[in-house]
C-alpha cells in the first residue's frame, strides 16, 4: 500500500538571472519593475536551474537560497512525473527584443544528446505580451530550400529572402519545434517556456559587433544538420476555450511532451470569493503573473502579494492555497 505525503508545500517568489545580450531593451525595467542594474536587459530567466542562470528563492524560510539548492534539500517539490532529480526539465523567460535578435535554430534531444555532452535540445512556445505596430518574427523558411543555397546567402548575407516573416500582435502564441528556424523581431516582448537547455545554433546575427567591437560568433555547420529546410506553413493560433473556475478562468495556450501552459485571467471580487488553488502529486506548477496584481493565500497566515512580473514556485502537493486579485498569469506545469 502506498502511503501518500501528507506534509503539504508551500509556494515561494523567485528572483530571476539575468542577461544584457546586445538587442535587449529597457522595458524588464521599466513596465515589469526587475530592478536588476545591467543594461541593456535582454532577458530574465524567472524560473531557471540552468548553470548557465539559476533563479533564486525570494520569499519564506528558504529566501537568498539557489532554486537548486532548495530542490537538493526538497526533491519531493518536483513531483512524481518529472524525471529529474534537483534541477527542473523547463526554464522560463521573459525577453525583451528591442533590436532583432539572430536567426538561430535549436536541436532535438536526440542530436544533443549525441553531439553535445548529453544536453537536452531545445523546443520553446513564445507569448507575446507586447508588440510594436509593425513587430515580426521569423518562423522558418517561406519555400523549400537547400542546405547550399542557405549557407551561400548567409555568405552574402541574403539570406533573409528566404525567411518566413509573421506579423506580430498582443496575446499571439508560437509554438517553436525543435529544428524551426525562427527570430523574435525588433519591438516583441515575450514570455518564454523552453525545454531547460541554452543549446543555439546562430545561423545568421546581420553582420553586428559586440560592445567589444566584434562580430558574434556563427554556428553555420550545425544549424543546418539540424534545420528543417522545408517550407513552413504559417503557424496557427490556438483555438481558445474559456473555462470558468470559482474566481478564475484558463485557456489552454499550449500542450506538448515538455509542458502545458494555460492563461489563467484571475478576477476575484471580494475576500468572500477567493479562488482556491493547489497542485498534487503529480508535478510543481509555476505562476507567471503578465498583468494586475494579487494575493496568494495559505493556512497559519501564509501570503504571498504578486504583481505584474512576478514568478511563484508552487510546488507538487502543495497546501491548499487561495488566490486573490485581479490579474493575468501564465500557469506552467510538466
Amino acid at each position: 500500500m502506498t502511503r501518500r505525503n501528507t506534509n503539504y508545500n508551500k509556494p515561494f517568489l523567485l528572483r530571476p538571472a539575468a542577461k544584457d545580450y546586445l538587442w535587449g531593451g529597457n522595458r524588464l525595467n521599466d513596465d515589469f519593475s526587475k530592478e536588476i542594474d545591467l543594461q541593456p536587459l535582454a532577458e530574465t530567466w524567472e524560473c531557471s536551474t540552468h548553470p548557465d542562470g539559476i533563479s533564486t528563492v525570494a520569499s519564506g524560510e528558504m529566501e537568498g537560497m539557489l532554486l537548486t539548492e532548495v530542490l537538493q534539500q526538497h526533491p519531493e517539490y518536483l513531483g512524481t512525473h518529472p524525471k529529474t532529480e534537483s534541477e527542473l526539465p523547463i526554464l522560463i523567460k521573459f525577453i525583451d527584443a528591442k533590436k532583432d535578435l539572430s536567426v538561430q535554430v535549436h536541436p532535438s534531444d536526440d542530436y544533443a544528446r549525441e553531439f553535445e555532452h548529453g544536453s537536452l535540445g531545445k523546443t520553446e512556445m513564445w507569448y507575446v505580451l507586447d508588440a510594436a505596430k509593425d513587430a515580426k518574427l521569423v518562423y522558418g523558411f517561406n519555400r523549400d530550400v537547400e542546405s547550399g543555397v542557405i549557407r551561400k546567402s548567409i555568405q552574402e548575407g541574403t539570406v533573409e529572402k528566404y525567411l518566413q516573416k509573421i506579423k506580430v500582435k498582443k496575446n499571439d502564441v508560437f509554438y517553436i519545434e525543435a529544428g524551426t528556424v525562427h527570430a523574435i523581431g525588433a519591438g516583441i516582448l515575450v514570455a518564454e517556456i523552453q525545454e531547460n537547455s541554452n543549446l543555439t545554433y546562430r545561423m545568421y546575427d546581420y553582420d553586428r559587433v559586440d560592445k567589444n567591437g566584434k562580430k558574434r560568433e556563427l554556428h553555420v555547420d550545425k544549424a543546418l544538420k539540424v534545420a528543417n529546410l522545408k517550407g513552413s506553413a504559417s503557424p496557427r493560433q490556438p483555438m481558445r476555450v474559456l473555462k470558468f473556475h470559482r474566481g478564475y478562468a484558463t485557456e489552454l495556450l499550449c500542450r506538448c511532451e515538455y509542458f502545458q501552459v494555460e492563461r489563467m485571467l484571475l478576477n476575484t471580487e471580494n475576500y468572500r470569493k477567493m479562488a482556491d488553488f493547489s497542485t498534487g502529486d503529480n508535478s510543481f506548477q509555476i505562476l507567471l503573473c503578465t498583468e494586475g496584481c494579487g494575493v496568494i493565500y495559505w493556512k497559519e497566515n501564509g501570503m504571498i502579494p504578486f504583481c505584474k512580473g512576478d514568478c511563484i514556485f508552487v510546488p507538487a502537493n502543495s497546501e491548499k492555497l487561495k488566490l486573490h486579485g485581479k490579474a493575468q498569469l501564465l500557469k506552467v506545469e510538466c
